[in-house]
């Protein structure tokens, strides 16, 4: 593992004033290379092409094959640009004006120019993957430390010209330039600070599946090959390749053949040893036997031998260890009888890598995945020789479950990460679409980075596609995350934008992006449902579907404004996701009006029913384009995943709509009536018709639905007891609904509590609607505070502080566009040590409370998993001056791999019992139909504080353990009003 601290040294030294090294995002990317790219030419600029000619690219014959053929990409990647033809030239012989490529210590061309001190390749020699750019007596050299540090630097020079790495996968256009010039100067590329940076694809049937063998014939070297350019094009250097339908190695043996030639490090999925694939043993299982150590070692063995032996000539980083036939837990014995064998799988499996390479298992990479039930072997004790990597792993759903252990920093082997932004299994199929935001992977990865989880990163990516975004930013943070902090995303965001589709619209692209998949996060399209939203309350599904369509619509105002050379590009990567992902989230929201519009009577019911049938025929028909017509027809089937209608986490064999409800009108219209906050409907229901209580502090306006029951219109008329209620309308013909906004006239109220009656009236029926009015003095402060007179629930964005205290080795920081608004707050730095509230970092929070008593708050944080379970996870609150309270943050986690039972925690070295979920909590909806911190995205812990005089207080919320986000805080959650987001946020002052 590196020396991060070592390396942040020697990032400081003063280097010459010709030489730029790459320490920022200059270029807006994340990878640091300087911008040295220009049209125009400077004094001692190179000119790569221009006036009519390109310079010729010369490159030793000799060289590694990758590189050679990385070259002859920049020939073409030049004339796709330019228009001009730049010849590649194998040869060992420095021609003049040429752009000169090549490894140290396998280039004749480079070694003679550092021979001659033409170049100094001090600072990259013998280093991982780093490479120099740089203009020499008219040339411009492109030297690597190694082969992929000299396909990474010729690559650089692609995409500044123009040429994307995208332009294949997602048919981003080439940017033209008559002339193009580089300028002079010495660029440095230190080397990655994560080691390995790969993609696993996975889950890929239907959609990736049914593409590549329509396209390509199967899951071949003429795919590969373009997937292996695209990761070198992003400075990625490791596959896992997909394995559900296909063994990498045996459907075409050219697969490991050109995957070494390109560059690219191969390795096998968490639970596929020793280089075979799962479909290799499912093909062979009579002649390999059971997949069971125990009985069949003999077999396994040989299986395992024959795996290596093929593959032993390439660049791979071994998976070792052993799970179930199927990615699934290994048999049916104790966790102690499991690790017995597991012990002997890898003794067993490092032996025949000692045979079979002829040399220490040691000096051969491997790595052993700690997935699912594997963690709870390692928490109990076990571990694996000391070179090699300890790959933790996420919950599934994009949370980390470990942190870099202390114990593991000087780890030979390392650690890395497993990382998934697709999913199929448990809890939940997440497929479909991209529903991970760039904030939240840059939280997660942080993280990982900052407590040494930094040698490898593999992302589990579905069928790539539609996960080009995700895919992009994991792999240009890996190469440094410390040139994109929390407040550099949203540059990330816009420049990311910008290198696709040119600068004019890339603000308004990169807002239409990150909104889509912030949306999909609040609720992934596969654990939609009809309950979620509230629709009575706060008017939260109208918002949601309002904010949808905002998004959607955007998108496609946008689409007639994109060059048409873009137009593929746009519709899968902006339009598609957007408006596909829209229309699924308003189909649900939809369903839940139609539903409960029927249980009322409403004859609207049925036009929301009309709306949800609509929107089916419109998701079918966006799929259609991308799978047919978009870009001539080359995505065909890969958009073919069924994405509507999850009853249980696995696909459905259709997309189907939820459960939608016909009202048969009566014969004559009939007037119904229905308030803000309640389910219910008169005529026809016990209950009072009650509008919430209305205050002076948050003056609110509330609405009553007048609807038809029947066929035809009728009249009615709206008429208040009391002055100073407020109707938006006092009389109306109603053919199907009609809403009347009520409010206050604060000025003729008297102070104190008071009520009035609303009465609705069509004919000989009245429905009376009450009115509950609190006007008690206005708090007595200039500053900007939380509340209301009638102590009801109200939120509180975690960002929105009053005042931010730093601690003795700590402080929160914003983290903009993070979770459901805005922002939340998190700790910087996110390694620093537990603390006591007494010295911790604190955020203030003034809140008014009218009332004396018990208050409960909830405070709302990211679904942090029990990353350092022997420390615990804990924040704090208090309440003024009282003794803080700390809580158990794990208060609602979601046990997803049963590690938290009685039997297991009576044998764990580590892990604590769980805290129990608070049931009664509306907001928090414990044991409702698919909603947990998962599913939400958010953990709720409810906390109760005492309030010992009304009036002004100071919330106050401390660190304890650093890796607790916070997104919102809900005081006097309500379960007479219950919603997802809780009350809308209202600062007064």
């Amino acid at each position: 593992m590196r020396n991060k601290q070592k390396f942040f040294v020697c990032l400081m030294v003063a280097l010459s004033s010709m030489s730029i090294k790459a320490n920022s995002i200059v270029d807006g990317l994340g990878f640091g290379m300087p911008s040295y790219i220009q049209q125009t030419r400077s004094e001692g600029s190179f000119r790569i092409a221009g006036n009519g000619t390109a310079a010729k690219i010369c490159v030793d014959p000799s060289d590694w094959k990758g590189v050679v053929r990385a070259a002859n990409d920049l020939g073409d990647d030049v004339c796709k640009v330019s228009g001009l033809s730049a010849k590649v030239i194998s040869t060992t012989s420095i021609l003049p004006s040429s752009v000169i490529v090549g490894t140290i210590g396998k280039s004749k061309l480079i070694d003679r120019l550092v021979s001659e001190k033409k170049i100094d390749v001090s600072e990259i020699q013998g280093k991982w993957e780093s490479f120099l750019i740089q203009t020499v007596d008219g040339n411009l050299v492109i030297a690597g430390s190694d082969k992929r540090g000299t396909i990474y630097g010729i690559y650089d020079v692609s995409e500044k010209i123009g040429v994307s790495p995208w332009y294949w996968w997602a048919d981003v256009p080439v940017k033209k330039s008559e002339a193009i010039y580089v300028k002079s100067g010495r660029y440095i590329q230190p080397s990655p600070k994560v080691k390995y940076r790969g993609i696993f694809i996975n889950d890929e049937e239907p959609s990736f599946g049914q593409w590549t063998r329509a396209k390509f014939g199967g899951f071949n070297s003429k795919m590969y090959s373009h997937m292996f350019e695209l990761l070198l094009r992003l400075k990625a250097n490791y596959l896992w390749p997909a394995m559900w339908s296909s063994a990498f190695n045996e459907d075409d043996p050219m697969n490991p053949v050109v995957a070494d030639e390109y560059g690219i490090v191969m390795g096998t999925s968490h639970h596929e040893p020793m280089m075979r694939a799962h479909k290799e043993y499912t093909r062979r299982r009579k002649e390999v036997g059971p997949w069971n150590y125990i009985v069949n070692r003999e077999g396994v063995d040989r299986f395992f031998q024959e795996g290596l032996e093929r593959n032993k000539a390439y660049d791979n980083l071994i998976t070792i260890g052993m799970r179930g036939d199927g990615d699934v837990a290994m048999g049916k014995g104790s966790d102690e009888e499991n690790m017995a064998t597991l012990d002997s799988v890898i003794k067993g499996q490092r032996e025949l890598i000692h045979k079979i390479y002829g040399k220490d298992p040691a000096e051969v990479p491997q790595t052993w995945a700690i997935f699912t039930e594997v963690q709870r072997y390692y928490d109990k004790g076990f571990t694996v020789p000391d070179d090699v990597l300890l790959m933790f792993c996420d919950n599934n759903w994009g949370y980390i479950r470990r942190i870099g252990p202390a114990k593991e920093k000087e780890r030979k082997g390392g650690m890395g990460l497993y990382y998934h932004i697709d999913m199929n299994g448990g809890p939940w199929n997440d497929r479909w679409i991209n529903t991970t935001t760039i904030p939240k992977l840059r939280e997660q990865f942080n993280l990982a980075y900052q407590t040494g989880i930094d040698d490898l990163w593999i992302v589990n990516v579905g069928d790539l596609k539609p996960k080009e975004l995700p895919i992009d930013f994991i792999m240009r943070y890996a190469w440094n995350p410390d040139a994109i902090p929390a407040n550099k995303v949203w540059d990330y965001m816009v420049n990311w934008a910008a290198g696709i589709f040119g600068e004019r619209y890339a603000e308004e692209i990169a807002d239409i992006v990150s909104k889509y998949s912030k949306y999909n996060l609040w609720r992934k399209p596969e654990v939609q449902a009809t309950t979620v939203f509230s629709v009575v309350n706060h008017l939260e599904a109208d918002r949601v579907i309002s904010l949808w369509r905002d998004v959607a619509t955007k998108a496609e105002a946008l689409r007639d404004k994109i060059a048409p050379e873009a137009q593929d590009a746009y519709y899968q990567l902006v339009l598609y996701p957007a408006k596909a992902s829209a229309g699924v989230a308003e189909i649900y929201l939809a369903a839940a009006k139609n539903n409960l519009y029927a249980e009322q009577g409403r004859v609207s019911a049925n036009d929301y029913a009309g709306r949800v049938r609509e929107l089916f025929e419109i998701d079918k028909k966006l799929g259609e384009y991308y799978n047919t017509s978009m870009a001539n027809g080359k995505w065909k089937n890969m958009m073919k995943d069924v994405h509507l209608g999850y009853v249980k986490w696995s696909m459905p064999k259709k997309d189907s709509l939820p459960n939608l409800k016909e009202v048969v009108p009566e014969e004559f219209p009939k007037m119904g009536v229905a308030v803000e906050g309640c389910i219910k409907s008169w005529p026809g229901s016990d209950n009072k018709a009650i509008l919430p209580t209305f205050d002076w502090l948050s003056n609110q306006s509330y609405y009553i639905d007048v609807f038809n029951r029947g066929n035809g219109s009728f009249r009615f008329k709206a008429r208040a007891n009391k002055s100073w209620v407020k109707l938006s309308q006092t009389k109306g013909t109603v053919e199907k609904d009609a809403r009347i906004q009520v409010s206050i006239d604060w000025g003729k109220l008297p102070f104190g509590e008071s009520e009035a009656m609303i009465e609705i009236v069509q004919k000989q029926v009245t429905v009376p609607v009450y009115v509950h009015v609190v006007k008690t003095e206005l708090p007595k402060t200039q500053e900007p505070y939380w509340g209301n007179l009638a102590n009801a629930e109200f939120s509180i964005p975690a960002n929105q502080y009053n005042a931010n205290i730093a601690g003795k080795n700590a402080r929160w920081i914003v983290l903009p566009d993070l979770g459901r608004d805005e922002a939340c707050m998190g700790i910087q730095p996110v390694t620093a040590p537990s603390a006591e509230p007494r010295n911790a970092p604190c955020l203030e929070y003034k809140v008014f409370l009218p009332e004396v008593g018990k208050t409960t708050v909830c405070l709302g944080i990211l679904p942090t998993q029990d990353v350092y379970p022997q420390r615990g996870l804990r924040i704090a609150m208090g309440l003024d001056n009282n003794e803080p309270q700390i809580i158990d943050a794990r208060k609602g986690f979601v046990d997803t791999f049963s590690e938290y039972n009685s039997k297991n925690l009576a044998k764990s070295k580590v892990l604590k019992p769980l805290p129990s979920r608070n049931r009664s909590i509306k907001l928090i909806a414990t044991g409702q139909s698919r909603r947990n911190e998962v599913f939400d995205n958010l953990r709720w812990l409810d906390v109760e504080v005492e309030v010992l005089e009304p009036g002004m207080h100071t919330l106050k919320i401390f660190m304890i353990d650093p890796e607790i986000v916070l997104e919102k805080i809900v005081v006097n959650p309500d379960n007479k009003y219950p919603s997802y987001f809780g009350a809308p946020s209202v600062r007064h002052n």
